[in-house]
Parts: C-alpha cells; sequence; structure tokens
C-alpha cells in the first residue's frame, strides 16, 4: 500500500495511491484502525507523508560514506534530531539560510522510517512490527554550521527550516519485507551523485529501531532517518554544494522519487 497525503479544499488528507495515479480516501487513525473506501479520484498537491512526532537520525551509517568522511566505525549508531519544522513538502523549495547564512549545503539521500505504534525496549526480532511504512528523506546538512557552528554538536547544520524534505509515499512494510535491500540515490541537476545500497548500513533497520527504543519509547509518528551513502557534496574534489536553481531528487527502490527545487531564503 502506497499513502499519501494530500491537500484538499478543507485541508490536509490522507489516501491510497492507485496503481493508475488516483487515490481513494483513507479514514480513521493512521496509527491505528484505518480503512480505504469511496470512489478513485484526483489527488491534490502531495506534502510529506506524514508530520513527524519526532525526527531522529543516524548518522555516519554507511561503511562507504565513513571511509569517505575518515571515521572510524562507530560502535553504536551515532543519533542527532532534526528540528519538526524541517520538514518539507515533494515539490516545495530546500531553503539556503540567508539570516543565519551558510554556504556549505549538502544534499544526503536517506531512507526514513515511520514508526506505527509505541515501541519501548524492543527486541531486534520484533523491531519491523513496529513499523508503520517507508519514505524517502534528503537529510539537507549545512556542513559548516555541522562542523564549526554547532559546538560539537549537529543539530544546527540540520535543523533548518525545510532541511528534510520527505515523501512522495509512504510505502507499508508487505511491500518492502527487506528494507536493507533498496537501491538509494540522489541525483542533482541531472548528475547522479550517489548511488549505492541501503545493504552498506552499518547498523540495520531493526538494529536501529531496537537501539532507539532501548530506555526511550519511540512515539507513533516518529520518523528516523537511517542514514546516507557515499558521495555527498563534502567529500567531493572540489566540494559540490547546493546552491539556488539547483534541482536535487532522492531515489528509493520501491518508493519512489522525491524533488525538491533549491532556493535562497528570503529575509
Amino acid at each position: 500500500m502506497k499513502i499519501i497525503r494530500h491537500l484538499t479544499p478543507a485541508g490536509p488528507a490522507l489516501a491510497v495511491l492507485q496503481p493508475d495515479g488516483t487515490a481513494r480516501a483513507l479514514s480513521g487513525d493512521l496509527y491505528g484502525d484505518f480503512s480505504v473506501s469511496g470512489p478513485a479520484f484526483k489527488p491534490g498537491k502531495l506534502l510529506a507523508p506524514v508530520a513527524p512526532t519526532n525526527l531522529l537520525c543516524i548518522g555516519l551509517n554507511y561503511r562507504r560514506h565513513a571511509a569517505e568522511s575518515n571515521s572510524p566505525l562507530p560502535p553504536h549508531p551515532v543519533l542527532f534530531m532534526k528540528n519538526t519544522a524541517a520538514v518539507q513538502h515533494p515539490g516545495d523549495p530546500i531553503e539556503l539560510p540567508r539570516a543565519l547564512a551558510s554556504h556549505k549545503v549538502d544534499y544526503e539521500c536517506e531512507l526514513a522510517v515511520v514508526i506505527g505504534r509505541a515501541a519501548k525496549n524492543v527486541p531486534r526480532e520484533r523491531a519491523l512490527d513496529h513499523v508503520l511504512g517507508y519514505t524517502c528523506a534528503n537529510d539537507v546538512s549545512a556542513r559548516d554550521w555541522q562542523r564549526d557552528g554547532g559546538g560539537g554538536q549537529w543539530c544546527q547544520g540540520k535543523g533548518f527550516d525545510t532541511f528534510c524534505p520527505l515523501g512522495p509515499v509512504l510505502v507499508t512494510p508487505d511491500e518492502i519485507p527487506h528494507p536493507n535491500a533498496l537501491r538509494i540515490r540522489t541525483v542533482l541537476n541531472g548528475e547522479v551523485m550517489q548511488d549505492w545500497s541501503t545493504d552498506d548500513m552499518i547498523f540495520d533497520v531493526p538494529a536501529i529501531i531496537a537501539f532507539l527504543s532501548a530506555s526511550k519509547t519511540l512515539l507513533p509518528g516518529t520518523v528516523i532517518l537511517t542514514g546516507t551513502p557515499h558521495g555527498v557534496g563534502f567529500a567531493r574534489n572540489p566540494p559540490v554544494w547546493l546552491k539556488s536553481g539547483d534541482t536535487v531528487t532522492i531515489e528509493i527502490e520501491k518508493i519512489g522519487a522525491l524533488t525538491n527545487p533549491v532556493v535562497d531564503e528570503k529575509v
């Protein structure tokens, strides 16, 4: 099932995408009991498929990305957080910060996991039972603020408005039984920048959920970004930074393509 959140005259609404591009209404509780009913219709503008309760992110979680970053493999998942206001919709712009200026803004394709029911102290073998679905994410990162302006913390460089595009759909686990066997790519202005597989994760999706839920409750609606493969802009020679006028697309097998233009923040 491919769940969308789209704009209607009455406001945001949930629906299930049909193979022909139409949709049918989803009613009930997305994190509980819901049903699909009514005739097919043309959906409105796509929104981020969920409004996260929390945005938890894992850094340095691909072996080759750790190598290009000249970083040792971490003994535990590296956790940081994004401001939930950083979420951006498919097709809407990534804004390069200008009030608190950054000139080193980078892309990161990531598989995002959405938690469907509360999880605490979940063992690895039952971790995927708590997943509502999967979507594409772009962990946009201001490297200057991440590395030099955050006092050793990453949240400042990761949490600007629009720095977490999500979408275009939320795919339920029945269609993705093996989240660590997916091709994942970033395409910048038509050029492939990242192209790898989620099987390169140091900590796979069940391990991440087990770690994050240990002695902590993951609320329904928690979105977990699971790390990025090699090929990011800062590691290139010369570095590649996002600039106004760019278009960046995140593609993940079985999910689809998330595309956003890039603009300067208006101040």
